[in-house]
C-alpha cells in the first residue's frame, strides 16, 4: 500500500507510456509491486524507485510484445525505431554476453552528456515519454527536443563505435 502511494503515479506513467492502455498499465504496475514484494528481501535494492521502475518497464515491454505480436503500435515502435541505428539487435548467445558490456558503455556515455540532454535521453528511451511531454517538461519546442535527441543518438553511435561495439 505504501509502495503504491509513494511510487504508483510514476510507475503507472511508465507503463502507460509503453502500453498506451490504462487497464494493461494498471495490471503491470500491480504485478510489479507483487514482484518487488517477492524479491526485495534478498535483493535490497537502492534506490528503490529505480528498482520498481525497472520491474514495471520490463513487465510492460513483455505485455506490449504480447499485445502487438501481429500488429504495430506506432508510439512505442517509433521510440524503439529511433534507437535502432545506434544499437545492434541480433538475438544470439553473443548478444547475451555483450549486454553487460553495453550497459556499462551506455552508463559511461550518459556521464559524458550535460544534465539536460541526459535527462531528455532517459525520459525518452527509458521512461518512453513522448516528444511533446519532454518539450513541456524542459520548456522547449518539440522540434528542439527532436533535434537534441537526434544529435544525442548520433553521439551515442559514434561513442559505441569508438569503444569497439559493433553496430
Amino acid at each position: 500500500m505504501e509502495l503504491s502511494k509513494k511510487y504508483g503515479s510514476v510507475c503507472r506513467k511508465v507503463a502507460r507510456n509503453i502500453l498506451n492502455n490504462d487497464l494493461d498499465a494498471e495490471e503491470c504496475v500491480n504485478d510489479s509491486f507483487l514482484g518487488a514484494w517477492n524479491s526485495i528481501p534478498p535483493q535490497n535494492p537502492n534506490p528503490l524507485l529505480t528498482y520498481i521502475c525497472r520491474i514495471v518497464r520490463n513487465l510492460s515491454v513483455k505485455k506490449y510484445h504480447k499485445n502487438t505480436a501481429l500488429k504495430r503500435n506506432s508510439f512505442y515502435d517509433a521510440t524503439l525505431d529511433e534507437l535502432e541505428d545506434c544499437l545492434a539487435s541480433p538475438v544470439n548467445v553473443e548478444t547475451e554476453l555483450t549486454a553487460k558490456e553495453l550497459t556499462l558503455l551506455l552508463d559511461s556515455f550518459l556521464d559524458t552528456l550535460d544534465k539536460e540532454n541526459r535527462m531528455m535521453f532517459v525520459r525518452r528511451y527509458w521512461y518512453s515519454d513522448s516528444i511533446a511531454d519532454i518539450a513541456v517538461r524542459f520548456q522547449y519546442s518539440s522540434n528542439n527536443v527532436t533535434v537534441r535527441l537526434f544529435r544525442t543518438r548520433n553521439k551515442l553511435q559514434i561513442y559505441l563505435r569508438k569503444a569497439g561495439f559493433e553496430i
